[in-house]
């Protein structure tokens, strides 16, 4: 059973991001402020979860948070400012929009940089144990999967439709029969063989 929160703060938020280790297309956070009556037996981990449950989880979520935010850092920020930063800087930005402060963060995972002045505490399989943290799992893959399905049209050839961008034989066939495309991140090693890619 996933607990409601871990602090005693009354505004609790979870948040996690998608697409961390992917070679193509944005890393995207979620925060999510549930109510104390929420509950659903669907919800979990986003990988625990079928595609179908999660289409299905999405607008409920949405409609029953007491608010969310969705956040996407694009590739040539990710290239930047590597891919860590570029997570917690999802996760800041998704807790930005949220319209209610929250008064406690739980993160996903083993790091975090301070919001604001914000208390948190990061949770190892945080998205498998906290209502709120798996909420925000739901989320952050769908809106990345959305948009994954979109740019997919653009460039059909690497099958994103499917692979949403993660690294399988067949997106690394893709990027050694036809190269990158504006939405591969740069500073990945995109082939197994080759550290550099000659841009």
């Amino acid at each position: 059973m996933l607990k409601y929160k871990y602090s005693s703060f009354d505004l609790e938020c979870g948040t996690d991001e998608a697409g961390r280790g992917c070679l193509a297309g944005p890393v995207t956070a979620a925060a999510v402020l549930l109510p104390t009556s929420f509950s659903n037996s669907l919800l979990n981990d986003s990988k625990q979860v079928s595609k179908k449950n999660r289409s299905i989880l999405k607008p409920i979520i949405e409609k029953e948070a007491l608010s969310f935010g969705v956040h996407h850092i694009f590739e040539s920020e990710i290239d930047s400012i590597n891919i860590l930063n570029a997570s917690i800087k999802a996760m800041h930005g998704s807790i930005e929009q949220l319209k209610t402060v929250p008064h406690f963060i739980i993160v996903d995972g083993n790091k975090f940089k301070p919001f604001n002045t914000i208390p948190y505490k990061t949770i190892i399989k945080g998205d498998s144990k906290y209502l709120s943290i798996a909420a925000a799992s739901i989320l952050a893959k769908t809106y990345r999967d959305d948009f994954m399905e979109k740019i997919h049209e653009e460039f059909p050839m690497y099958n994103w439709k499917q692979n949403k961008g993660y690294p399988t034989k067949e997106h690394r066939a893709a990027i050694k029969k036809f190269g990158i495309t504006k939405y591969h991140r740069k500073s990945f090693r995109l082939l197994p063989e080759q550290y550099q890619l000659d841009l």
